[in-house]
């Protein structure tokens, strides 16, 4: 008997997940689909307790999807939606105000699941085994580990997005090599959880 299905996804996985960027994923999230959550701690507002899984404006928040990764790392809500509710609530004493920071933001499977459904890319994440991948991220990654635990990081993520595109071009000669952009956004969820370990 196998594990029950996932009950949700980082925001990290899911642009990885669907090779898109933080903030195309921003940009759907603001229209409506998929929704961005968190956990919070219980609060009482107007005379209810808020907990648990709530929904994020993450038009409040949007600086932080930026697509260079140069956004703030750290930001304060002062509204949240019960998930299945209509309305926002707003959290009117200052002391309640919520601070997040990337890795508290979640998309529901469910969410995750709809969305590649609908937009055609349910095969292509239920079926790794289907067309094969136009870049040899999996090769990449495992020489990234031997690199990390040699050397550890290098001394900017600029740098490291340029040994990346060296290995690509020395692994894959006559293949095409991966742009700026998708390496980035690939490295970056791996650099921040590198950079915040103590």
């Amino acid at each position: 008997m196998g594990l029950p299905q996932r009950t949700f996804f980082t925001v990290q996985e899911v642009a990885i997940r669907w090779d898109c960027s933080l903030d195309d994923l921003a940009g759907w999230a603001i229209n409506g689909k998929p929704e961005v959550v968190m956990a919070i701690e219980p609060i009482q507002q107007n005379g209810t307790i808020l907990s648990g899984l709530v929904v994020v404006p993450v038009v409040d928040i949007l600086s932080m999807f930026r697509r260079w990764a140069s956004g703030p790392q750290r930001r304060v809500i002062r509204r949240v939606r019960p998930i299945g509710q209509k309305d926002w609530v707003m959290i009117a004493d200052p002391e309640n105000h919520i601070t997040v920071e990337p890795s508290d933001l979640l998309i529901l499977a469910n969410e995750v699941y709809e969305f590649e459904i609908a937009h055609g890319l349910a095969k292509r994440a239920a079926d790794p085994g289907g067309a094969p991948s136009r870049y040899d991220w999996e090769g990449l990654y495992i020489s990234q580990m031997v690199r990390l635990h040699e050397d550890g990081l290098p001394a900017t993520q600029g740098e490291w997005v340029a040994e990346v595109q060296d290995w690509f071009a020395t692994t894959s000669p006559g293949r095409e090599i991966p742009d700026e952009s998708t390496i980035r956004r690939r490295l970056t969820p791996i650099w921040r959880a590198l950079r915040e370990t103590p």
